[in-house]
């Protein structure tokens, strides 16, 4: 039996080796390096980029405390993950799960944040109305690192300026372009809360992807949303302009290189300006443009497009009619007196000129901020056909119409003698108004209760002051009346009436000086026949008052006057005393 036993033993031998010889599937390590961003609000859904390494093995998966998010795979070491609201507040890890047996999990640390929204401030009460206010974030500068060609990669850096008069909470930016693509973030950054008056600045790492040879500008949009202290939101779009450095990055073939000194004209507005400011809704206003040819080349019969348009295909000779401008967005702005379409001429290389197009504001226009698209079509040094496309902004403002008057005619005033001033303030335009303060002014007297806060007027609603003026002198006095009010830019402002009123003279009567020595004159007495005439006239119910400037005087002692005796009535006698 031992043989046999010998010869299992080596057989199972045999097999053995021969199992270890077979490789084991190899699989490549998988990590983590980064996440951005690395902390988030939870109060709306949040999209992560996971960077790292080894991703492309199977059907790789973020996970949050062991549940699976919503996850794009960019490439083997770019993942991203959208992280649901209302995920829990905490500090969580960071799992990538390629979901391939033996393949260990890829864990980051407490690479997340979830934060709960910043806890709104309980709002106090107020004894009056206060003035609107709220949060308003703005553009204030952008900046780029790098170079702007097709297939580079840059940096946008943005500042940003809370101009409002409240703080904003929860600022989130969107930056978004069909040319770019947003590397890193997703194109998504948290800002927090930013208070009035501060400012944040941030910087978002973009690749060009389009093609971008031969344009000078590459459009960026730009979304801001935050809440205020009450909880309302707020949205703000604005559209950047990045200038393009042109071509394409080294060591990328291109179809058409850019040769070295290139003459190339280029049209660029470098200011505007309008002839009435503020605008607002109905009025008629001249937009002057500053164009300058920035380029080294001659620009020949140059075409000025207001809303955007163009004058045929680059690289061919115009024909008759061929300039389009009939496509632009007019439903704010819109030509009066002449088409949206002018001629400028020749400019040639660093020249400028100034261009004037007549607007209306529409009657229908909401106050904000309006982006207008500006195009020039001309022809370039080899007569071909170029279009530059450009961008300006223009802020329509709605301003409080009011009308103020006095609800009644006040009279005329008498110098040191105390008055009312009845004065009201209308709402007379087509929007109500929040109104702030308002204060009735004199360069001349005493003015009691002349101020006042109005608060907010709805249209044809009316508000009332009553103040006392005591003047100090004669004549037709001027009264001013301020108001005080924030505009839909968060910008104090105020407005200006002024009122007229008549004074007189207070005539204080001297008592009059007997000429014959007898010292200061009395008033005449009333004689008896005028008393006899008041009589009858209290019997008829008219006035029967008195003469102001009569009085009863006593007569000397021994004269008796007869008085009639009404009829019916018995007579009496008179007589003359005697010593």
């Amino acid at each position: 039996m031992k043989p046999k036993t010998l010869r299992f033993f080596s057989a199972s031998l045999l097999i053995a080796l021969l199992l270890s010889s077979i490789p084991a599937p190899v699989y490549a390590a998988h990590s983590i390096t980064s996440v951005v961003p690395n902390t988030i609000v939870n109060d709306v859904a949040n999209a992560i980029t996971v960077n790292g390494v080894g991703f492309s093995l199977g059907a790789p998966v973020v996970l949050l405390n062991g549940a699976a998010l919503s996850t794009s795979v960019v490439n083997d070491s770019v993942l991203t993950a959208t992280v649901p609201a209302g995920t829990a507040a905490s500090v969580y890890d960071v799992i990538v799960s390629n979901g391939v047996a033996g393949d260990a999990d890829a864990v980051c640390t407490g690479c997340l944040t979830i934060l709960a929204p910043t806890p709104i401030p309980t709002s106090t009460a107020t004894t009056a109305p206060l003035p609107f206010v709220r949060p308003q974030m703005v553009v204030n500068a952008t900046t780029t690192k790098g170079s702007v060609q097709t297939n580079s990669e840059f940096k946008l850096h943005l500042n940003l300026d809370n101009a409002g008069s409240a703080t904003a909470y929860s600022v989130q930016a969107v930056l978004s372009s069909t040319d770019l693509v947003p590397l890193k973030n997703g194109g998504v950054t948290v800002l927090g809360t930013v208070g009035s008056g501060s400012n944040v600045g941030f910087a978002q790492p973009f690749l060009v992807s389009g093609q971008i040879y031969g344009q000078k500008i590459v459009v960026v949009d730009l979304t801001l949303t935050y809440y205020d202290s009450l909880g309302a939101s707020y949205s703000d779009k604005f559209t950047l302009s990045i200038t393009a450095t042109g071509g394409v990055s080294s060591g990328v073939a291109a179809a058409t290189s850019t040769p070295t000194g290139v003459k190339s004209s280029q049209l660029v507005i470098t200011g505007y300006s309008t002839d009435i400011d503020p605008l607002q809704p109905g009025e008629q206003f001249a937009l002057k443009l500053n164009v300058q040819n920035v380029g080294n080349a001659k620009a020949q019969r140059i075409t000025m497009i207001v809303g955007g348009g163009s004058g045929g295909t680059s690289g061919g000779t115009p024909q008759p009619g061929g300039v389009s401008g009939g496509g632009g967005d007019f439903a704010n702005f819109a030509p009066v007196g002449a088409s949206n379409v002018q001629s400028l001429g020749d400019l040639g290389a660093g020249g400028a000129i100034e261009a004037t197009q007549s607007l209306i504001v529409n009657v229908s226009t909401n106050p904000g901020a309006y982006p207008m698209k500006i195009s020039f079509s001309y022809l370039n040094d080899k007569n071909e056909v170029v279009n530059d496309e450009q961008v300006i902004t223009l802020l329509v403002h709605s301003l409080p119409n009011l009308d103020v008057s006095f609800y009644q005619p006040p009279g005329v005033l008498f110098t040191g003698q105390p008055g009312p001033l009845p004065i009201q303030i209308v709402n007379v335009g087509r929007r109500s108004a929040v109104l702030g303060n308002v204060k009735i002014e004199s360069e001349s007297g005493f003015l009691e209760g002349n101020t006042g806060l109005v608060g907010s007027l709805d249209v044809g609603a009316f508000f009332t002051i009553d103040a006392l003026y005591t003047p100090e002198q004669a004549g037709t006095i001027p009264l001013t009346i301020t108001i005080d009010y924030v505009d839909d830019f968060n910008k104090p402002r105020t407005i200006v009436k002024t009122l007229e009123v008549e004074v007189e003279e207070m005539v204080i009567e001297e008592p009059t000086v007997d000429p014959n020595g007898g010292g200061v004159e009395e008033p005449a007495a009333e004689s008896f026949w005028q008393k006899v005439k008041r009589f009858f006239l209290g019997i008829l119910g008219l006035d029967s008052s008195p003469p102001p400037d009569t009085e009863s005087v006593p007569l000397d002692e021994g004269v008796i006057i007869e008085e009639g005796v009404p009829a019916g009535g018995g007579g009496g006698g008179g007589g003359k005393g005697g010593p």
